[in-house]
């Protein structure tokens, strides 16, 4: 249909949105492989080169057949079909109509026309009358007349084959933007659906990364390969475990835990509350006592002032690291380097500020005071025990053995029987950063399972949608393929019309997802992160939803019968 005939319908079948010069190139679009002519050379043959971009509506009816018949030459058929080709026209017209069909018999094209008027079908070389479906009478009235070289231009052989290459696919996209832009309303509809999945997809996700990358960085806090050793209660459940049951930690036990082979940095920690005073400011803190260690062992190397040193521990010097909250209420916007605070009434010197860390729950984790562990256990709180011990271990592969043996270790400096195991409480919180980490990885896969539910309702829209859009331009489908487009020409237009709603909608949702995560994250104070990753998946999800929901009815689309649907009103 496509290569070697032409047809010119009774009705016109001239698409209404579409200019003259694109309803002419219509046929050209299925004829890959073939040869075409210009479709404003076939407009000015058929008189109507200054009326390219004039809609449907805009011509006369004259006018339209003129542009159907230039439709019909694009192609360089070698037969023209032409369905009472005068019916809707007046008496002028429908004789400029015959005059122009007479003039490309002459120039070697065959011309085929079905007509009920006789005076009309006088005008031809040979007429074949019909009646009840049989040929009553075939009569020539004149020689069959010898090629012309206008002839020559118009027709030829035409034996191309159809295959699909990048100008045909950039001709189904073009169709496909072509169709969206005639439904506007009904194209915002569907992009509106994927447009809303798509940014709750973005903004779920930010928020999950967001929380994420919040929580890495807090338990960066808490140091790698390191090993927290407690002493266990002397009680479970409320119930008392017996005289001797308790154990507490001693610097013994910090010095001959460090001994254990594995072991690189320990840093032991006396903890209390304490009432720090600046001046006329006072506040509320705690104060850890600790080793030089603990800056490598939490990573928390000052960023202004430094860190005191295993001498000053051992000399038991009243030096201090603050944190920032600590030195924002003391001291305001003034550089604490060398000034000297009151720890419940005792005078420290201010040597370093603690890198910011925030707040982890009800704990700010930059209010808090450091101090030499010698100094807070003799001067400061007067105990000769430790809450806790910090242990750094070399080698991540280690972590289980230097455990088992810390255990020991500790069990053995106090005399107690290798069975009692549970007094002695070793955390490994590289496990807890594992286990935080998974636990919020599935948070962020929730939250995005539950915006990829609004995707795949915007598909189902969009599959609603475009059965809708089917079954209103039936009559289209029908005009397509009568004029070349075969079954995988209609499926592949009208599944690309629903990947470019798609995508269009995507891609605006992800600029509507990341300016809703700026919004929150400036103004309601959450961590939002928008990651690469983030958007791919997006997009992806977007063209798989355009592929599967619009199959279906680019199926039933492609599937349509040509006679059927160009009947279909």
């Amino acid at each position: 249909r496509n290569k070697n005939l032409g047809f010119i319908f009774q009705s016109f079948n001239l698409l209404p949105k579409l200019s003259s010069l694109k309803n002419v190139g219509l046929p050209k679009i299925y004829n890959v492989g073939g040869t075409s002519n210009d479709e404003a050379a076939m407009l000015s043959l058929v008189g109507l080169g200054d009326r390219a971009s004039h809609r449907p509506n805009e011509l006369s009816g004259g006018q339209q057949q003129r542009v159907a018949i230039a439709r019909a030459l694009v192609n360089r058929p070698r037969v023209i079909m032409a369905d009472e080709p005068t019916g809707n026209l007046d008496t002028k017209s429908a004789q400029e109509i015959i005059g122009l069909l007479t003039k490309l018999n002459e120039s070697g094209i065959t011309v085929i026309m079905v007509t009920h008027e006789p005076n009309l079908a006088q005008t031809a070389r040979r007429i074949i009358r019909l009646q009840d479906g049989k040929v009553i009478s075939d009569e020539r009235l004149k020689a069959i007349p010898q090629a012309t070289e206008n002839g020559d231009a118009l027709s030829g052989e035409n034996l191309g084959h159809k295959v699909v290459t990048g100008s045909r696919v950039k001709e189904y996209f073009q169709q496909a933007i072509d169709s969206l832009t005639m439904n506007k309303t009904r194209a915002a509809l569907s992009i509106l659906g994927v447009m809303i999945g798509v940014s709750s997809l973005i903004a779920m996700l930010a928020l999950g990364n967001g929380a994420q990358a919040d929580v890495k960085k807090r338990l960066s806090s808490l140091g790698t390969n390191v090993l927290s050793v407690r002493p266990s209660s002397g009680s479970r459940g409320g119930v008392s475990m017996g005289s001797g049951s308790a154990l507490r930690l001693t610097l013994d036990d910090s010095r001959a835990v460090a001994a254990i082979p594995g072991v690189d940095k320990i840093a032991p920690y006396v903890n209390g509350n304490v009432q720090a005073v600046y001046g006329a400011n006072n506040w509320s803190t705690s104060v850890s006592g600790t080793s030089a260690a603990y800056a490598d062992v939490k990573s928390s190397q000052p960023y202004s002032g430094r860190f005191f040193t295993d001498e000053e521990t051992i000399l038991r010097k009243k030096v201090a690291v603050i944190g920032k909250t600590v030195a924002t209420k003391l001291f305001g916007t003034d550089n604490p380097l060398g000034e000297y605070i009151k720890i419940n009434r005792i005078d420290f010197q201010v040597i370093g500020v603690l890198p910011e860390k925030g707040a982890t729950g009800f704990r700010d984790q930059d209010d808090q005071i450091i101090i030499p562990v010698n100094t807070a256990m003799y001067r400061l709180f007067g105990t000769e025990y430790l809450n806790s011990i910090d242990v750094y271990v070399n080698d991540p592969s280690k972590m289980t053995d230097v455990s088992s043996k810390i255990t020991q270790v500790i069990l053995s400096q106090h005399r107690l029987p290798s069975t009692k195991i549970e007094l002695v409480n070793v955390r490994n919180m590289a496990d807890l950063q594992e286990t935080l980490t998974s636990t919020m990885k599935t948070f962020t896969y929730l939250l995005g399972s539950v915006a990829l539910i609004s995707l795949l309702v915007g598909g189902i829209g969009i599959m609603n949608i475009m059965l809708v859009s089917v079954t209103e331009r039936t009559n289209e489908i029908g005009l397509r393929k009568a004029i070349g487009a075969d079954n995988d020409d209609i499926m592949f237009q009208f599944l690309i019309e629903s990947v470019v709603i798609c995508l269009l909608g995507g891609g605006i949702g992800i600029f509507l997802g990341g300016a809703v995560s700026y919004v929150m994250a400036k103004f309601a104070g959450w961590s939002m992160s928008v990651t690469a990753d983030s958007i791919v998946l997006a997009l992806s999800f977007s063209l798989i939803i355009g592929v599967v929901f619009g199959l279906w009815p680019a199926r039933k689309a492609s599937n349509l019968s040509p006679i059927e649907a160009l009947r279909y009103a």
